[in-house]
């Protein structure tokens, strides 16, 4: 069937579009959860630590309706104390958990290891983050959640020894890289609200395989 050269060119463009999330295939440190699991495997207990938007948590729910409220059409809303209060105040509880991080806690705890969640959100009085984290996956030493207030989270994951820290942002690897610490990509679903996508692989990071979800 001959293909004419509009229908070529938004097929074109669609293929291009799939893989701009990634780098190139030969380039990408992919690694699946048993290759992760084996590399760990004759380590000591020791501190990990994960992103919780678009890594533990797909919270992309919160953020819709927040900014449906506050700022429809733009991101102000994301300068708006109000919208964290009632964001960090209970809206996770409609935030659906990813599959890929309770196999990750699930591995984490089965080792002994001290989870730490360190987020990029602001704090704000009354959060209910950690119980909610704590209750979602699990967890038995819960640790309060780390509130940074923006995207560097480098002195954080430092000050906690972290041995390895899991997120979703090109910040999340870059902190955690120049952290010493071990930065594997958690992949971002493509219909999250925080856009554009990432490149996965863009920066020498190891990339989780089937994570998005």
């Amino acid at each position: 069937m001959r293909i004419s050269h509009l229908s070529l060119a938004a097929v074109l463009s669609l293929l291009l579009l799939g893989c701009a999330s990634q780098a190139p295939q030969s380039t990408i440190h992919w690694i699946t959860l048993e290759r992760l699991a084996e590399s760990i495997q004759k380590d000591a207990p020791m501190a990990v630590g994960f992103d919780i938007d678009d890594t533990v948590l797909f919270s992309s729910p919160c953020f819709y309706a927040g900014q449906q409220k506050y700022s429809p059409g733009s991101n102000d809303y994301l300068k708006n104390t109000e919208f964290w209060k009632e964001t960090n105040g209970g809206c996770d509880r409609y935030s659906l958990p990813k599959e890929v991080a309770r196999s990750l806690i699930a591995l984490h705890q089965g080792r002994g290891d001290t989870i730490y969640f360190i987020t990029g959100r602001p704090h704000t009085e009354g959060e209910q983050v950690t119980t909610i984290l704590q209750q979602t996956f699990a967890i038995k030493n819960m640790q309060p959640v780390v509130f940074t207030s923006g995207p560097e989270k480098t002195r954080f994951i430092h000050d906690r020894g972290l041995h390895l820290y899991y997120g979703d942002s090109d910040a999340d690897i870059t902190s955690a890289q120049a952290a010493g610490a071990r930065a594997i990509r958690v992949m971002r679903a493509a219909n999250s609200t925080y856009q554009p996508l990432p490149v996965n692989g863009a920066l020498g990071e190891e990339v989780l395989v089937d994570s998005t979800r």
